[in-house]
C-alpha cells in the first residue's frame, strides 16, 4: 500500500510541515539543543515557560525518531488529499492543540521522575492520524511471512510502534495524546469537522510548491484536493468505455471511494467515476489517470 502519487502532490501543508520539521530539527541538534526541546515539568510548574511548546512540536530530539517521523507524516499525506488542504489545516492545528494540553496534564498530574521531560516532535500529530488511518484507510491485500498474517497497512503500524517506544514513557505519554486528540476530531469534538479556515490563509500554503507541481496546485477554498480532477462528461465516459457507461450505477461503493482517496485522487472525483464504471475499481482508475492526464 502507498499513498497515492509520489512526492507532496495535492498536498502543499503536509509538505510545508515536513520540511519545517526538518529544518528545525537538523537546526537544533546542530547547536546541541535537541535533549532540552521536549516539554518539561519545570516549563509548567514553576516557571510556566509555555513557549517551548512551539520547539517541541516541530523538532524531534534524535535522528532515528526523525526518520520515521518524517516517513509518517510523508505517508499520512494521503488524508489532506482526503479532506482537502483547507480542513487538514484545522485537523493539524486541532491535533497539536489537544495532544499538548492532554501532554500539559500529564506532566502536572501523573508526577513520574521519568516522565521529567516528554519527548520532543510531532507525536501528537502522527498519532492522531493513526485514528483515520485505522477507521478510513482499507486493507487492499494481505500477505504472510515466516508463518504470520501482514496486511498492506503493517509496515505503517509497525513503524508507528517504533516511534512510540523510541523513548519509552517519554514518547508514550504523547503518543497517546496524540491518539485522545485524534479520537475528539472523530467525533467532531466542538463541531471541529466543519470548521474551515478563511480561503485567504489557507491558499498561502499553495503559494508555496515547487516549480515542478505549480501547474497542480490551484485552490484551497473548496475543502477538496487541489487540483482537482476534471467531472466527466457523460458522451465522453461512453466514448471510451462504453460497458461502463451502459452498467453505471447510482451510488458508489464508500470502500471503493476510500480506496481510490487512499491512491490520491479527489474523493468527488472517485465517486463520479465509479458511478460511471458501475463501480468497477479497476475502470474508475483508468478513467481517473487518463482525466489527469488531459
Amino acid at each position: 500500500m502507498n499513498g497515492g502519487p509520489s512526492g507532496f502532490h495535492n498536498a502543499p501543508v503536509t509538505r510545508t510541515f515536513v520540511i519545517a520539521s526538518a529544518l528545525l530539527t537538523i537546526l537544533f541538534g546542530a547547536q546541541g539543543r535537541s535533549p532540552r526541546l521536549g516539554l518539561s515539568s519545570q516549563d509548567i510548574i514553576p516557571k510556566f515557560r509555555l513557549w517551548r511548546f512551539i520547539p517541541s512540536v516541530f523538532a524531534f530530539s534524535s535522528t532515528p525518531e526523525l526518520m520515521f517521523g518524517l516517513y509518517l507524516l510523508y505517508y499520512f499525506r494521503v488524508f489532506e488529499r482526503q479532506i482537502g488542504s483547507n480542513k487538514h489545516s484545522i485537523f493539524i492545528l486541532f491535533s497539536l492543540i489537544v495532544s499538548s494540553v492532554f501532554e500539559i496534564l500529564a506532566l502536572v498530574y501523573l508526577k513520574d521522575p521519568s516522565l521529567n521531560t516528554l519527548v520532543s516532535g510531532p507525536y501528537g500529530l502522527i498519532f492522531a492520524a493513526f485514528v483515520p488511518f485505522y477507521f478510513d484507510i482499507p486493507v487492499s491485500s494481505r500477505f504472510r511471512i515466516f508463518g504470520l498474517n501482514f496486511t498492506d497497512k503493517s509496515f505503517i503500524y509497525l513503524a508507528g510502534l517504533q516511534l512510540l517506544f523510541s523513548s519509552w514513557k517519554r514518547s508514550i505519554v504523547p503518543g497517546i495524546c496524540g491518539i485522545l486528540a485524534g479520537s475528539l476530531y472523530r467525533l467532531n469534538a466542538f463541531g471541529i469537522r466543519k470548521m474551515k479556515f478563511p480561503d485567504i490563509v489557507t491558499s498561502f500554503f499553495s503559494r508555496l510548491s515547487w516549480p515542478s507541481s505549480s501547474s497542480s496546485s490551484q485552490t484551497l477554498s473548496s475543502g477538496n484536493s487541489i487540483g482537482n480532477i476534471p467531472s466527466y462528461p457523460s458522451r465522453h465516459m461512453e466514448g471510451n468505455y462504453p460497458s461502463a457507461a451502459r452498467t453505471s450505477v447510482a451510488e458508489a461503493s464508500e470502500t471503493s471511494v476510500a480506496t481510490l482517496v487512499s491512491m490520491g485522487f479527489d474523493s468527488n472525483s472517485a465517486r463520479q467515476a465509479l458511478i460511471h464504471a458501475g463501480n468497477d475499481i479497476n475502470v474508475a482508475t483508468n478513467i481517473l489517470l487518463e482525466a489527469q492526464s488531459q
